[in-house]
């Protein structure tokens, strides 16, 4: 007799790889217990194109677990990137990126920086777009990486990845805007 077994659907799962703070702590615990690396990026992911699966894909392979913090709404409109963004709401747009099979774990905040997001998760790995220093430490600075100072003093690393040329949101928000 073969044992019952319940097969989760593929919306369940990626529901799922949405977490909640507490989940979270969790998740982190778990991943660190393992030994594994934990990786930890964050961004709106407005619009999803192929630099944003790049830079997602590559931040993956520096550690065994990437959580992406995702900014709500509100964050998104007070970071003043233009007057319709987002374009997507919060919920999709973390049902998009949970939906990466690289990615172990979403979750949304509401603060204008991750900044105690880092501190809760205290990751191995921060990463961010080239566009930010590694090296940078003075925090008025834009390239500035918010939380590099938390995964520093804990002995962790943190990394920039290069953009892939010719793939942002507000260029195809353009090209839509043009046609």
């Amino acid at each position: 007799m073969v044992p019952f077994t319940h097969k989760q659907s593929a919306l369940d799962v990626i529901q799922s790889k949405i977490l909640s703070i507490e989940v979270l702590r969790k998740a982190v615990a778990i991943s660190k217990f393992k030994g594994g690396k934990v990786v930890f990026t964050n961004g709106c992911f407005d619009i999803v194109h192929r630099g944003h699966i790049d830079y997602l894909a590559k931040a993956s392979d520096l550690g065994a677990t990437l959580f992406v913090g995702i900014n709500s709404d509100a964050s998104v409109k007070r970071l003043g990137k233009s007057a319709t963004r987002p374009l997507q709401d919060e919920q999709t747009r973390a049902m998009i990126i949970a939906s990466l099979h690289f990615v172990s774990g979403v979750i949304i905040f509401d603060e204008d920086t991750p900044y105690d997001l880092i501190n809760f998760i205290q990751p191995n790995v921060l990463v961010k777009g080239a566009d930010y220093d590694a090296n940078e430490t003075d925090k008025a600075s834009k390239k500035y990486i918010v939380g590099s100072d938390i995964v520093k003093a804990a002995g962790g690393e943190v990394n920039t990845i290069e953009f892939l040329e010719g793939f942002s949101t507000t260029l195809i928000e353009q090209k839509i805007k043009a046609s």
